[in-house]
């Protein structure tokens, strides 16, 4: 049974999201839909970009992925249907797909072309759903649109190694529900630059020379409870898609507060390691 997956800007208050999952029955029912989200800040595609990058891989291969962040149509912003690393991906050429595509070379993409067919206003209803029970169905690319070899590049993703190699400079790409700030450095990269240096990690006021694999590894379990530094221990790690991670242990940002709203990170925001 083909699985179709929604990652949405939409949120959960209005129609939208349930209006695309009922146009996809309509279509074709005997689909699976998957919500990955619609929480995705309104039209923020570095965000949209880092949650698709981190969760299809998590999908069987043939998967098709529907991504509706700034999907309106316009001489700027065709919309593309690309087949990457044994998954499709319908979106806008807006550079959400780029992050992806800097790892991995998509084996195909197509300009879809379809919309003369269709009357619309919602993309992500209409032209996104017949796109994807096209695909769903065992149709090709070729059949939507006209092959191209070039996608936009989404600006502001990769770092900046200076030329002395003792520095990366990186920016804030995801802020995540706890508050925690993701960037652009990767673990490859800073163990490619750093060669097992040592090394200062500089967020505005905070900083870092230890970098963690799990949240917990920055509590000295061997201390009693009720000595431990815990609540509010700052801490940098690897998160689980190998990007470096600036966080507060069990940190909410309603109340103990969390790496953004201490460290007073927001997106873009510099991120820099210097090693020694």
């Amino acid at each position: 049974m083909p699985i179709i997956t929604l990652t949405t800007d939409f949120g959960e208050k209005d129609h939208f999201a349930g209006a695309v999952k009922g146009a996809i029955y309509s279509e074709l029912d005997t689909v699976r839909i998957v919500d990955i989200s619609h929480s995705v800040s309104p039209f923020h595609i570095t965000e949209a970009a880092y949650i698709i990058q981190n969760a299809y891989r998590s999908f069987p291969e043939g998967s098709i992925h529907i991504i509706g962040i700034d999907s309106e149509l316009n001489p700027e912003n065709t919309h593309i249907a690309v087949y990457l690393d044994g998954h499709y991906f319908l979106c806008a050429n807006n550079g959400i797909i780029s992050m992806l595509a800097s790892e991995i070379k998509p084996e195909k993409i197509v300009e879809i072309n379809i919309h003369d067919r269709i009357t619309s206003n919602f993309p992500v209803l209409d032209v996104f759903v017949k796109v994807a029970c096209h695909l769903a169905r065992g149709g090709t690319l070729e059949v939507i649109g006209k092959t191209i070899s070039e996608i936009k590049e989404l600006t502001g993703i990769r770092p900046v190694v200076n030329s002395d190699s003792n520095q990366i400079i990186g920016n804030v790409i995801y802020i995540d529900n706890y508050g925690n700030v993701i960037c652009n450095i990767t673990k490859n990269l800073f163990d490619d630059v750093g060669k097992g240096r040592d090394f200062s990690i500089a967020a505005r006021g905070a900083t870092f020379t230890k970098i963690h694999t799990h949240y917990s590894d920055a509590i000295n379990f061997d201390v009693p409870p009720e000595r431990r530094e815990e609540d509010g221990k700052k801490l940098a790690l690897w998160n689980s898609s190998n990007y470096l991670e600036l966080a507060i242990y069990k940190s909410n940002p309603s109340t103990v507060g969390s790496a953004s709203t201490l460290f007073g990170l927001g997106f873009r925001d510099t991120i820099t390691v210097n090693f020694s």
